[in-house]
């Protein structure tokens, strides 16, 4: 019995921490781009609001 709970809290332990690098890797990959493109996409248009205003 000892066996099957160390070996399962292992198992357990080590799914999990596989579970949190893809999700981190997923992030950092897909996510971060694309809210940096948003910005940068915001900003672009906060600035051309500016420059029709000034005219």
């Amino acid at each position: 019995m000892r066996k099957f709970t160390s070996g399962f809290f292992t198992g357990t332990l080590a799914t999990a921490a596989i579970v949190a690098g893809f999700v981190l890797g997923v992030k950092k990959k897909i996510i971060e781009p694309l809210e940096e493109q948003e910005t940068k996409i915001d900003e672009n248009r906060k600035k051309a609001r500016r420059k029709r205003i000034a005219r």
